[in-house]
């Protein structure tokens, strides 16, 4: 009895010493992008995203080997600029299952650039988990000379595995910089140093393999949102116009004439219209189309009842959120309410 008591006790130790020693269980979901992208030479500025499959970009990091226990899965393979409703429900519904039901400690995305911050915030809704999660993409394609990818791959890997990054939403890590989702912005078109984080700067960096946070966003999102995309198989249409001086209002009316359920102005300034086009928003709002005033300012908030009398047209104003921020959250908002004075309280809140 006593040798079968130890025997008991050793193999609990054995069991405790390898579960201390287990390292975190990361997936990395491939969706394409300029990170998987090749390029004719390796000086050439000319490239085709979307190229390079998920093995070939994990076996190009061996590092992040050394972090965590890593395996991948390709969810599609395509430039960002087609990023579209299906993948983003896709790819979210995928994470909440990876994350809550297959033991998953945190999720990489690897991304295109292009619409990176609209799959960052939309994700930062729906994501039903308080894990990490972290997108990850490049400037300069796979084959490139100083390709980016590889250094944001393991810093996102990084941010993945870190206690740091658990709670704080999901994040962008790009040129060893953490960006959180509703604030992060693309603010130039072929430089590696392009995201920031608005105003309120970035989140934190990563250091020699490390994540340090700065700062811990005030918003709700992940499991605090009230959005839940489990059942839903599509989002409702929402498009953008553009303000400019001697706007058309062309573009409103086609979407109102199209059906579409909501629209976010990209306006002038703080969220203002040209007078043909406010015309329009107004007669949309009163057919039930919703109205969300944003600007195409990129820093600075579209203020409620400011310039516009909001509460007397029933428009919502966007805060802080620019026109494809706003866009991501009004589609979700419109799965909710079609309430304006609730859809308000939704930008206030996240």
């Amino acid at each position: 009895m006593k040798h079968i008591k130890f025997l008991a006790v050793v193999a609990l130790a054995l069991c405790i010493g390898v579960s201390l020693n287990a390292k975190p269980k990361i997936r990395i979901i491939a969706t394409g992008g300029t990170i998987a992208g090749v390029s004719t030479t390796s000086a050439s500025s000319a490239y085709t995203a979307g190229q390079v499959g998920i093995q070939t970009l994990i076996d190009a990091v061996p590092q992040i080997l050394q972090l965590a226990d890593i395996s991948g899965e390709q969810l599609v393979n395509i430039g960002s600029q087609d990023m579209n409703d299906e993948v983003w429900l896709k790819l979210a519904k995928r994470i909440n299952v990876l994350l809550n039901e297959e033991g998953y400690d945190g999720i990489v995305i690897t991304h295109g650039t292009d619409t990176m911050e609209e799959t960052a915030y939309f994700l930062n809704l729906t994501v039903k988990s308080d894990k990490p999660v972290v997108l990850a993409g490049s400037m300069r394609p796979s084959n490139a000379i100083s390709a980016d990818g590889p250094a944001n791959l393991y810093n996102a890997v990084a941010a993945a595995v870190s206690p740091a990054c658990k709670g704080v939403g999901v994040l962008c890590c790009m040129n060893n910089q953490l960006l959180d989702a509703k604030t992060v912005i693309k603010t130039h078109t072929i430089d590696c140093d392009t995201f920031e984080g608005g105003p309120s700067g970035i989140i934190g960096y990563i250091y020699n393999g490390e994540a340090h946070m700065l700062q811990t966003p005030n918003n709700k999102h992940t499991v605090n949102s009230v959005f839940d995309v489990t059942k839903l198989d599509k989002l409702p249409r929402v498009g953008i116009v553009y303000g400019y001086a001697n706007c058309s209002p062309l573009p409103m009316k086609a979407f109102v004439d199209a059906g579409f359920d909501g629209i976010v102005l990209a306006g002038v300034g703080d969220g203002n219209f040209y007078k043909d086009v406010f015309d329009v928003a107004v007669g949309a709002q009163n057919k039930g189309i919703q109205i969300v005033r944003s600007s195409r300012c990129p820093t600075g908030p579209t203020c409620l009842n400011s310039e516009v009398d909001d509460a007397k047209y029933h428009f919502v104003a966007a805060l802080d959120l620019n026109p494809q921020k706003a866009r991501v959250l009004l589609m979700l908002a419109l799965t909710k309410t079609h309430d304006w004075q609730e859809i308000q309280k939704f930008f206030m809140e996240y």
